[in-house]
C-alpha cells in the first residue's frame, strides 16, 4: 500500500508539466482572429489570381463546364438567390394548376385523366407499357388507358394483356372490317377510379372501328352523369366521309340516352375530322402525333376539359403517346351560390292591393309641381307594395336541379346519415327511398310543364322546358364587386358626355294647339300590356303591380303623363336609369369588357310605347326606304336580300365588281345629341310640343352603376338614349334619317346601327365610291357619331377574270381591313358568294341545340313538346335567312344541313318538314307580303305581265343571280300560280 502511494507522488510532477506543455502548444496553435463565411467569401473576390488553364489540366476538370481561362475564381451573382419553396419557414399555400391537382387526389378528379397510345401490336409493347406505369405517376395513375391498333384476336386471351389494378375491354378486329388482321381497341379503366365500366357499343366495318364504354365513377361532378368513352380508329384508306357518317350515328345515339353526359372520343382519326359532322366538340391535341401530322384526336363535348402533353413512342410505335390531364373545374367551384332577397307575394296579396288603390283618393296627391306629384304617387305605391308582400332570402347554387324539393333533400340528408351510421341494411333502405323519390319528383315536374301546355300558357312551360334544359343559364356574373369598381364603370359609361353644340337654331316656343293628349283607355290598355315578370327600374315598381291594378291605376298615370307632355319636361325620377354592367367575355380584363344594360322604371316604358306610338303616326311612309329596323313589313332577311340583289344585278354586267362596306359605330345610341336630334324631328314634320319633351327626355338624366350590393354615385348625363329604353332604337333611326348616299352607283342598307355601304364599280372607276366613303365620314362628325375602324370591315365581291387587288380603303388615315367572310345581319356572306360558311355556323349553333332535345327527350315529354322545342330553337336557326341562301347552297350544304333534321326526327320520333319544303312555303310568303306593300323599297322587282297573271322573270347570265332571292321567289310564285 505504502509503495503504491509513493509511486503516484512521483508521477504528479510529470503530469503536471505534461498538462502544462499541452495548453501552452493549444494557446499558440489557435489564432486570435476568427473567421466567417461573408469574411472567406469577400477574400475570395479579393484574391488576384484567374483560373489558368494549366490548372484544368492538372485537376481534369471536363471542357464543357470548364471556365475559360482568365477569368475569376469567383463570381458574384447579378442579384440575391430566389429561396426555394423547400426552404421557407412558412409555405405560402398549397401549389396550383391542374398537374398539381392531379397528383392531390389522382383517383378523383373531376374529368378522368387519359393515356392514348396507337400500340400497334400491343402483346409486343406491354412491358414497356408497365414499365412506364411503374415508373411514371401520371401512367400509373390515369383513369384511362386507350389503346388503338391493338392488333389482338380471338386467340389471345385477355389475361395475356391485362393490368393490374385495371379493367381490361377490348374490341378485336373482326371479318365485317374485310382484313385478317391488325386494328382492334382496347380501354383500361382504373378500378380505384371507377369499378362500373362496361360496354355499351362495338362497331366494325371496312371504313371505321368503335368501341364504347360507359363509366359511372365514384366521384363526378353533379352537372354530368355519366362519362362514356369512344375509342376510334379509322384507317387510312376508308372513305372519310362514310366513316364519320357512322360515328356521328353512334354519337348522336349515345347522346340520345345520355343527353348529361361527358363525352370522350379519341383515336387515330388519320384523315377525318370530327369537328365536321360535330362542331361543337372540342379538339385538344395541337401537336403532331406522327411525323409532321396529327393524326390522333381527342375531342370532347365539354370545353376547357383537358390538356394535351406530346409523350415518347410506346417501343416501336410511330405514334407518339399523349397524356391527358383534366383542367375541367365543376360548376359548383366555377360560380359561387347566391344569396338573393326575393318579393314574395302571400295568397290574396294582390286582391288586398286592388282594395287598397280602389279606396285611395288620388287627388289628395295632386300637385302643380310634376316632379313633386310623380314622387308621392310612387312612394305612396311602393308603400303599400311593401305593407301586403314579404322579402326573403334564398341561396341559389349552379348545379341545383329544378325538381329538386325539399322532399328530395330530407331523403338525401337520411341517406347520407345512414351512411355515417355503418348499418348496412338501413343504408341500403335509405338509398332505395332516395331513388324512389327522385323519380317521383322527376314526374312531377314533368306533368307540371305539361300542365302548363294544357293550360295554354306558354310562358310558364317554356320557364319549365329552360329549367330542364338549362337552355338560357346566365353564368356571365362579375367576380369581382367592390364599390371602387362600381365608381370606375360608371365613369367609364359616362365618357361620352360632350359640349353642346352652338350652331343649333333653337325651336320655336310650343304651341297648345299640338300638345299630345292621351287617354284613359290608352293608358289602361299599355298597363295591362306590361310584361310582370320585368324588372324593376330605380323607382321599386314591378311591372306585376302595374298590370294587376291597371284599372285602380290608370286615372292617376293618365294625369301623370297628361301633365308632363303639356309641361314638356319628364320628372326626373322617370327617367333616371340603374345601369347593371353584364360581361361580354368570360374573362374581363377591361371596362369595354362591360355591356351596359339601363334599368328605366316601367312606367315609364309605357309612357314612352304611347309616344312612340304617336311618333310612328306622325312619321311621313316613305321615310328612309332603306331603313328596315323598326318598321311594320320590314326584316334583316329584306335588308340582307336588298344589298345582295343590288350587288348580284351589277355583276351580271362584264368587267364590273362591288364593294360592300361594313360600317360599326361605336357606342352609337350614346352619342345622339338631343339638340342635333330635335331639329331632324322638326323638320321630319314632329309637332313642336314632342320635340320638346323628347329634349327634356334626353337632357339632365340621372344616371348610376349598381354592382351587386353596392351602388355607385349618382352622375347627371345629357348626351346619348339609354338603351333599355322603348324610345332609343326609334330616335337612333330618325338620327340617321338623313344618312343617304349622294351618287346613283350606291346604295346604303341601315337596320338600327348596322350600316352598310354597296359600291357598284364599273370600269375600275372608284371615284363615286370613295367619295361616298369620305362623305359619310364627314357626316359622322357633324352628328357626333365616332366609327370604329378596328371593327369596320370591306368585302370585295369580284369575278373578273385577271382581276387586279384594288387599293386600300382608308378611314381616318386607319386602312380598313379587308376580309373574305364578314357576318352581316346574322348571315355569313362570303367573297366567292358561297355558303358553305353559312351552313357550317349554322349547323355548329344547331348541334348545340339538339343537345337540349335530347334532354327533353329524356324527361319524357310528349311528342308535341319536343316539336314545339324544335321549332323554336332549332329549325329557327336552319331556316333563319333561308331565302336569301338556300337556292345558291350546294348539293352538300344541304345534306349536311338535312342531316341535322334528320337526327331531329329520331329524336322526336316524328316526321319534320324538309329545307325545300320550308323555303318554298317562305318564298311564297314573303314574295306576297312584298307585293302588297307598295311602299316596300322591292316592291317594283315584281313586275306583272300584261296577262296579269304571272310576274316577268329576270333575265340571268349566272346561277348566282339566278339562284338569288328576287329571281327564286317569282319562279315559285309563278309556279304556284300555274297549279
Amino acid at each position: 500500500m505504502a509503495a503504491r502511494t509513493g509511486a503516484a507522488a512521483l508521477s504528479s510532477p510529470v503530469w503536471c508539466s505534461f498538462l502544462l506543455l499541452l495548453c501552452i502548444f493549444l494557446n499558440v496553435c489557435n489564432a486570435a482572429i476568427s473567421y466567417s463565411r461573408q469574411n472567406l467569401i469577400d477574400l475570395g473576390f479579393e484574391y488576384s489570381l484567374s483560373v489558368s488553364g494549366e490548372y484544368q489540366r492538372t485537376h481534369n476538370i471536363l471542357e464543357e463546364i470548364a471556365r475559360p481561362p482568365g477569368s475569376p475564381w469567383m463570381v458574384c451573382p447579378p442579384s440575391k438567390r430566389r429561396r426555394r419553396r423547400r426552404e421557407r419557414k412558412q409555405k405560402r399555400g398549397c401549389r396550383s394548376g391542374s398537374d398539381a391537382r392531379l397528383r392531390k387526389q389522382p383517383h378523383r378528379p373531376a374529368l378522368p385523366s387519359l393515356f392514348v397510345s396507337n400500340a400497334r401490336s400491343i402483346t409486343h409493347k406491354l412491358d414497356e407499357l408497365e414499365l412506364q406505369i411503374a415508373t411514371t405517376s401520371f401512367a400509373r395513375n390515369c383513369s384511362i388507358i386507350l389503346i388503338t391498333e391493338s392488333w389482338l384476336h380471338l386467340l389471345i386471351p385477355d389475361a395475356a394483356v391485362e393490368l393490374t389494378g385495371r379493367t381490361l375491354h377490348r374490341h378485336d378486329r373482326n371479318s365485317n372490317s374485310g382484313k385478317s388482321r391488325g386494328g382492334g381497341l382496347c380501354v383500361y379503366v382504373h378500378n380505384e377510379w371507377c369499378c362500373n365500366s362496361r360496354i355499351i357499343h362495338t362497331h366494325c366495318s371496312p371504313d371505321l372501328e368503335v368501341l364504347a364504354v360507359s363509366c359511372r365513377p365514384f366521384y363526378i361532378p353533379r352537372e354530368f352523369t355519366v362519362v362514356i368513352v369512344i375509342a376510334v380508329y379509322i384507317p387510312p384508306d376508308a372513305n372519310v366521309g362514310t366513316a364519320l357518317s357512322l360515328l356521328l350515328n353512334t354519337i348522336n345515339k349515345q347522346q340520345l340516352a345520355h343527353p348529361d353526359g361527358v363525352f370522350i372520343v379519341a383515336g387515330d382519326f388519320n384523315k377525318a375530322c370530327l369537328k365536321t359532322v360535330l362542331p361543337k366538340f372540342v379538339q385538344f391535341v395541337d401537336f403532331a402525333t406522327r411525323g409532321e401530322h396529327t393524326l390522333d384526336h381527342v375531342y370532347s363535348n365539354i370545353r376547357h376539359a383537358f390538356r394535351a402533353t406530346p409523350l415518347p413512342h410506346l417501343a416501336g410505335s410511330d405514334h407518339l403517346c399523349m397524356s391527358l390531364t383534366p383542367t375541367y373545374t365543376p360548376l359548383l367551384r366555377k360560380t359561387k351560390p347566391q344569396t338573393k332577397t326575393i318579393k314574395t307575394w302571400p295568397e290574396g296579396a294582390l286582391s288586398q292591393l286592388q282594395d287598397c288603390f280602389s279606396t285611395t283618393v288620388w287627388d289628395l296627391f295632386s300637385s302643380h309641381n310634376l316632379q313633386e306629384y310623380t314622387d308621392t304617387v310612387l312612394s305612396y305605391i311602393r308603400n303599400c307594395v311593401d305593407n301586403v308582400t314579404v322579402n326573403k332570402r334564398v341561396r341559389v347554387f349552379p348545379n341545383q336541379k329544378p325538381w329538386m324539393n325539399s322532399k328530395v333533400q330530407s331523403l338525401l340528408k337520411s341517406r347520407n346519415t345512414a351512411f355515417k351510421s355503418g348499418d348496412r341494411a338501413a343504408y341500403r333502405a335509405a338509398r332505395a327511398d332516395l331513388s324512389r323519390g327522385i323519380r317521383k319528383a322527376k314526374a312531377a315536374y314533368r306533368r307540371r310543364i305539361e300542365d302548363h301546355f294544357a293550360d295554354n300558357d306558354p310562358r310558364k312551360m317554356w320557364q319549365g322546358i329552360n329549367h330542364i334544359t338549362n337552355y338560357r343559364s346566365n353564368n356571365q356574373a362579375t367576380s369581382r364587386t367592390d364599390a371602387s369598381l362600381a365608381e370606375d364603370l360608371n365613369r367609364f359609361f359616362a365618357r361620352f358626355e360632350t359640349t353642346r353644340p352652338s350652331a343649333v337654331t333653337p325651336l320655336p316656343p310650343a304651341p297648345s294647339a299640338g300638345t299630345l293628349t292621351l287617354r284613359e283607355h290608352q293608358v289602361r290598355c299599355v298597363l295591362r300590356s306590361v310584361n310582370p315578370r320585368k324588372a324593376a327600374g330605380p323607382d321599386g315598381i314591378h311591372g306585376k303591380v302595374l298590370r294587376a291594378c291597371a284599372d285602380e291605376l290608370t286615372g292617376v298615370f293618365t294625369k301623370i303623363f297628361n301633365l308632363s307632355l303639356s309641361l314638356n319636361t319628364v320628372p326626373p325620377c322617370l327617367k333616371t336609369s340603374t345601369i347593371i354592367p353584364i360581361a361580354k367575355k368570360t374573362a374581363v380584363v377591361s371596362p369595354n369588357d362591360y355591356r351596359p344594360v339601363a334599368l328605366t322604371p316601367v312606367v315609364m316604358k309605357c309612357f314612352e310605347r304611347l309616344v312612340c306610338q304617336h311618333i310612328r303616326a306622325s312619321l311621313p311612309p316613305t321615310l328612309d326606304p332603306h331603313q328596315f329596323a323598326y318598321r311594320t313589313n320590314r326584316s334583316t332577311e329584306d335588308a340582307i336580300t336588298i344589298a345582295l340583289h343590288t350587288a348580284l344585278s351589277h355583276l351580271e354586267h362584264r368587267g364590273s365588281y362591288v364593294r360592300m362596306l361594313f360600317l360599326d359605330f361605336s357606342s352609337a345610341f350614346n352619342h345622339i345629341i338631343p339638340e342635333i336630334l330635335v331639329q331632324k324631328l322638326s323638320h321630319l314634320g314632329l309637332s313642336t310640343p314632342i320635340c320638346l319633351w323628347i329634349k327634356d327626355f334626353l337632357t339632365n338624366r340621372p344616371q348610376s352603376v349598381r354592382l351587386g350590393p353596392h351602388l355607385s354615385s349618382t352622375i347627371t348625363l345629357s348626351t346619348g338614349s339609354p338603351q333599355g329604353c322603348v324610345l332609343s332604337p326609334l330616335l337612333f333611326t330618325l338620327y340617321t334619317s338623313d344618312c343617304s348616299p349622294t351618287h346613283l352607283s350606291n346604295t346604303i342598307i341601315k337596320f338600327a346601327d348596322d350600316t352598310t355601304v354597296v359600291g357598284l364599280i364599273s370600269r375600275g372607276d372608284e371615284s363615286d365610291y370613295r367619295d361616298e366613303v369620305n362623305r359619310l365620314t364627314e357626316w359622322c362628325s357633324v352628328n357626333n357619331l365616332q366609327l370604329n375602324t378596328t371593327k369596320t370591315k370591306e368585302l370585295i365581291l369580284d369575278f373578273r377574270k385577271g382581276r387586279a387587288d384594288p387599293a386600300p380603303l382608308y378611314i381616318h388615315g386607319n386602312r380598313v381591313e379587308r376580309v373574305h367572310s364578314m357576318r352581316f345581319l346574322g348571315v355569313q356572306i362570303s367573297d366567292d358568294l358561297s355558303w358553305t360558311a353559312n351552313t357550317t355556323a349554322v349547323v355548329k349553333k344547331a348541334q348545340q341545340r339538339l343537345h337540349f332535345l335530347r334532354v327533353l327527350r329524356r324527361n319524357n315529354l310528349e311528342e308535341r313538346l319536343l316539336v314545339t322545342f324544335y321549332r323554336a330553337t332549332i329549325e329557327s336557326i336552319l331556316t333563319y335567312g333561308i331565302t336569301t341562301w338556300y337556292a345558291g347552297c350546294s348539293a352538300a350544304d344541304r345534306k349536311v344541313l338535312q342531316r341535322v333534321i334528320n337526327t331531329a326526327q329520331k329524336i322526336t320520333g316524328c316526321s319534320l318538314p324538309s329545307l325545300e319544303v320550308i323555303a318554298n312555303s317562305r318564298y311564297l310568303s314573303r314574295a306576297g307580303n312584298i307585293i302588297k306593300d307598295y311602299s316596300h323599297p322591292s316592291n317594283q322587282v315584281f313586275e306583272l305581265l300584261p296577262s296579269g297573271r304571272r310576274y316577268r322573270s329576270h333575265k340571268t347570265r349566272t346561277n348566282r343571280f339566278r339562284d338569288s332571292f328576287f329571281p327564286r321567289a317569282i319562279t315559285v310564285v309563278n309556279k304556284h300560280k300555274n297549279n
